[in-house]
């Protein structure tokens, strides 16, 4: 069983000792931090969602001269295009409909400190020349006046896509770039650094303890490996939501393996179906909610045992993989409704072409399937056939 309070598992409350783990990715990153923090150049961090972006530009914040004053973050795909200086930089009384009061904006209102902005990608690019002016400029003209005020103030920008390639595509100014990328951090996917899984995971049951008020929890020995085994495409915020649901559901204070095997498998349709586009981005509801089950399909430990009995009677002793019971569960759901891929897809809340593509990876046999025909694209109109001329 994990214990929290393991060599190499503490964490103190100092902010760079917040960036958990024991890879030679979380001793860099931090090592970077303290080299960073010492001056005042721009940062930008880049790397997939959930991988602690902010608390890397929060860390670097709290170990600067600037830690006693203000932290400012701001999710600049969360600005509406028409209130973006108003927000940004400020704005006078009276300077528009409604502004019955002046503000100060972000920007001023993180004079002396740091400014985090966060998913800088997706700004509109009629904006980013804005922002590069004040930048350039170290002061900011507020909506409705024509005196620029001066700021002081270091940027950290923050981006899950290709920096470079945005701006070869034309969608990211390349002066602003070069005004923000000065020094350039890179955060990696949890999938990449496994041996960090175990300790994110203890640090993540403590919080959750000391914030719900409920015993610490710990994990069984199969709850690890089963862990490690999952690939994380949510990363950390995945790793925090399974463990809460799973918190949750505990009624004893070790969570064993059937508490993590449905909502890892979940989560990992889930997101599939997102890459897809079939689907919305999983929220915090949809990886929470429970899909209804019948029969076959009673519990997740149900499934479990099943699976571990097909298993020893083809004579496997190893622990179950993540990719056998995804395999198992997919199998029984198609048996439980016949093998009507509709139906099995509606009940593992995924699209038909996500289940079809899953039934293939794993080579499930599917009577009469159909599944090829729908990944088939459209024939264009243009590439039909002329009907053949009618006789006169």
């Amino acid at each position: 069983m994990v214990q929290p309070h393991q060599d190499g598992f503490l964490v103190d409350t100092r902010p760079l000792n917040r960036i958990v783990g024991v890879s030679a990715w979380t001793r860099q990153i931090s090592d970077e931090i303290l080299c960073v923090s010492g001056h005042d150049s721009s940062v930008v961090i880049s790397g997939p969602t959930g991988t602690g972006k902010e608390l890397i530009a929060r860390a670097i914040h709290a170990h600067s001269l600037r830690a006693d004053r203000p932290f400012v973050a701001l999710n600049c795909s969360a600005i509406a295009t028409n209130l973006f200086e108003s927000h940004m930089f400020g704005h006078v009384k009276g300077a528009f409909t409604g502004a019955h009061y002046a503000a100060v904006g972000c920007f001023r209102a993180a004079e002396g400190g740091t400014i985090f902005l966060d998913e800088i990608t997706e700004l509109d690019i009629d904006l980013q020349a804005k922002l590069l002016r004040v930048l350039q400029e170290n002061e900011v003209v507020p909506v409705g006046s024509h005196q620029g005020v001066p700021v002081d103030i270091r940027v950290i920008a923050a981006t899950n896509r290709d920096f470079r390639a945005e701006v070869v595509a034309g969608r990211f100014r390349e002066d602003l770039y070069y005004r923000l990328n000065v020094v350039s951090l890179t955060t990696l996917p949890l999938k990449d650094r496994p041996e960090d899984i175990e300790p994110l995971t203890v640090h993540c049951l403590v919080k959750l303890a000391e914030r719900n008020g409920f015993p610490l929890k710990e994990l069984s020995a199969g709850a690890v490996e089963l862990l490690r085994s999952h690939d994380w495409p949510g990363n950390v915020r995945e790793l925090e939501n399974v463990l809460e649901r799973a918190a949750v559901f505990s009624t004893d204070d070790v969570i064993g393996v059937e508490l993590l095997m449905k909502p890892l498998v979940s989560t990992g349709l889930l997101q599939e179906a997102a890459a897809e586009r079939r689907l919305p981005q999983p929220t915090q509801h949809d990886l929470l909610r429970v899909a209804p089950t019948e029969s076959v399909c009673h519990d997740a430990e149900a499934v479990c045992r099943e699976a571990r009995s097909d298993q020893s009677q083809t004579g496997q002793t190893s622990w179950l993989s993540l990719a056998e019971l995804e395999k198992y569960h997919l199998r029984t759901t198609l048996e439980h409704t016949g093998y009507n891929q509709a139906a099995a897809a509606r009940l593992l809340g995924v699209s038909a072409r996500v289940l079809a593509r899953k039934i293939r990876k794993h080579g499930i046999d599917v009577p009469g399937s159909r599944c090829e025909w729908r990944l088939k694209p459209p024939v264009d109109a243009t590439e039909r056939p002329a009907p053949a001329d009618r006789p006169s």
